[in-house]
């Protein structure tokens, strides 16, 4: 199955990159009102990591990414239901219940590309 670790790495990114833009923009489903918490510096983060996820799915291989994003994601994830972290992660990037879930998820999915799929 070559090129699925490229391939993630863009289509991940370009959702990253969407997300952290819709962040900016007041809506119902990403922002600091929205069902998913985001707030300035982690709508930053993810036009950050969308733009190196397009960079890697399209001109290196997607594998990199998709691993440190994996792990990224999932420790995210998980410190967002640890008492005491969890407020942390609220204060600094407005991180909610429905994000953590979400953000293990994506690093649960990420985790499986990058360890379930050719490296290419």
């Amino acid at each position: 199955m070559a090129g699925v670790q490229k391939t993630f790495a863009l289509i991940l990114g370009i959702v990253l990159l969407l997300v952290g833009i819709a962040g900016f923009i007041t809506n119902p489903l990403v922002g600091l009102t929205g069902y998913f918490g985001t707030n300035l510096s982690q709508n930053i983060l993810h036009v950050v990591a969308g733009l190196i996820g397009i960079y890697c799915g399209t001109k290196t291989a997607g594998k990199g990414f998709n691993m440190w994003t994996g792990w990224i994601a999932l420790i995210v994830g998980i410190l967002g239901f640890i008492p005491g972290v969890n407020t942390m992660l609220t204060t600094y990037l407005g991180v909610n219940t429905a994000i953590s879930v979400l953000h293990i998820v994506i690093g649960i999915v990420s985790l499986g590309v990058y360890y379930g799929t050719d490296k290419s």
